[in-house]
């Protein structure tokens, strides 16, 4: 099933399902409200929504309308917590060559993660606020899971029975705040602003075989300023998959139902294709002429992430954002 948050001017918004080609919506209301509802009461829920999203599918909603992305928050408005790892080692390799840095071992066997903020995600048609083109601003096309209950100390095997939902995710950074703050030696903060995520997430039996021990085997489609950028595929060169990722998180701590988890900046060896983001994109022209070329955003700059099915439709609605100057 497909499930979406829509804006009603509280903080969580209204649980909707959605129509599998993405067309018609209808309240849940009946069951559910609140996405975190459902997380909290997965088993005993989540059939009732099945049981709509096929009587939407078949036509016979009584009270279906359109779907309209641009009424989206994230499907998930805000979360008990957000843990960003950074699956694609491609994606560690280019941009340490660049700089002529070597890639730690440990890198290689234990996956790197942060945590980002949660209170406050973008919807996928929300502007991205940003105080000064200075920042470096720059987009990360990354594909995201929502989790349930998931114990301290799970396996990666068990890690992925705790998933519930897949989504996009556009992990905004600011690349020129990061070297200071990671000067310091603690972690991102300023230079993370809010992520946004695409219109809707889906049970893991809507990708069909796309989803294969715990990657998601789909192209992510990158364009910037009407320009497609990447065609990157998420599921091949995914270093550490979400089960891996999931039981890095819960070494020491359970993760509880709501928790979102990302795989990083989908990446892929071979250039021709392209990039889901900049700082990659950057790194291969200072690889291959010793200097990057390419400029960060500037305000009024769009970018929009998607990803289609083997049918062609697109799968979990697009992220399609514009770069605006903070008030």
């Amino acid at each position: 099933m497909k499930l979406a948050t829509y804006k009603d001017a509280s903080r969580d918004g209204q649980l909707v399902v959605v129509s599998r080609d993405l067309s018609v919506a209808h309240y849940a209301t009946g069951i559910a409200g609140k996405l975190q509802q459902v997380l909290d009461d997965w088993n005993f829920m989540s059939p009732q929504l099945q049981d709509l999203y096929d009587t939407l599918n078949n036509g016979k909603a009584r009270h279906a309308f359109p779907f309209e992305p641009a009424r989206c928050m994230a499907p998930l408005p805000r979360a008990y917590q957000w843990a960003d790892g950074s699956a694609f080692i491609n994606h560690v390799e280019l941009v340490r060559k660049a700089r002529n840095a070597e890639v730690p071992a440990s890198f290689y066997g234990d996956p790197l993660m942060y945590q980002g903020g949660s209170d406050d995600f973008l919807g996928p048609c929300d502007d991205v606020h940003v105080a000064s083109e200075a920042f470096g601003i720059d987009f990360e096309a990354e594909v995201a899971v929502i989790t349930g209950d998931v114990p301290m100390g799970a396996s990666p095997a068990q890690a992925l029975e705790g998933i519930r939902l897949l989504m996009l995710a556009n992990d905004w950074s600011l690349r020129n705040l990061i070297p200071d703050e990671l000067a310091k030696g603690f972690g991102f903060l300023q230079s993370k602003p809010a992520t946004a995520f695409s219109p809707v997430a889906v049970t893991l039996d809507e990708v069909g075989d796309a989803w294969d021990a715990g990657r998601l085997h789909l192209t992510l489609q990158s364009t910037w300023n009407g320009r497609r950028v990447g065609l990157c595929e998420a599921g091949p060169e995914m270093t550490f998959h979400f089960g891996q990722l999931i039981a890095h998180l819960c070494k020491t701590r359970n993760v509880r139902a709501g928790s979102v988890v990302g795989s990083g900046t989908v990446s892929n060896k071979d250039w021709r294709h392209g990039y889901s983001c900049i700082a990659e994109k950057r790194a291969m022209e200072a690889i291959e002429h010793g200097k990057p070329k390419t400029a960060f955003m500037k305000y009024g700059d769009t970018i929009r992430i998607e990803a289609r099915g083997q049918d062609g439709q697109s799968v979990f609605g697009a992220i399609d954002q514009k770069v605006v100057e903070a008030d």
